[in-house]
């Protein structure tokens, strides 16, 4: 495990370029993210409480969002029409983020067990429920921008 400076710094001077890179990426691979919402309820709780939580913590919380979002985007894509490209950048991305916030967290801690219980859910009751349809991916699409988004305003009380 990395230094927390070590940790502070990276964040502080890399994650947000990354961030809004990925988000752009995001932004830019479809058309415009769908209104309709995803039958599952965006765990708003979870992130009240992770916002009083100390800096290692919100360190865990937000490697462990990025690689449940990592895994999202592991399954039949068959039926989605963004940009390859852009798609292929913003996971790559997503992976470099990963990386770099594994090796800042203590891996004898255990992941938020609520965040993998929404994201099992999203898999279940959007993309296996809706058939991994091209509008199945657009509400993954939408709320895993919604938890991007909100993960920079963890970045932002970092500092």
């Amino acid at each position: 495990m990395q230094s927390v400076c070590h940790c502070c710094d990276w964040i502080q001077h890399h994650y947000g370029h990354l961030s809004s890179e990925y988000l752009s990426l995001l932004d830019q691979m479809g058309g415009d993210i769908t209104e309709q919402d995803a039958p599952v309820f965006f765990p708003t709780s979870l992130y009240r409480h992770i916002d009083d939580a100390g800096f290692e913590d919100q360190v865990r919380f937000r490697n462990e969002t990025i690689y449940q979002i990592t895994k999202l985007f592991d399954g039949n894509m068959k039926a989605v029409t963004w940009d390859k490209k852009n798609l292929d950048d913003f996971l790559n991305i997503l992976e470099r983020q990963l990386e770099n916030l594994k090796s800042c967290v203590s891996p004898a801690k255990k992941p938020e067990r609520r965040l993998k219980r929404y994201s099992k859910e999203l898999n279940r009751k959007v993309l296996r429920k809706m058939n991994y349809s091209a509008q199945a991916w657009e509400l993954i699409r939408k709320e895993t921008r919604r938890h991007l988004q909100r993960l920079d305003i963890f970045k932002a009380k970092i500092h």
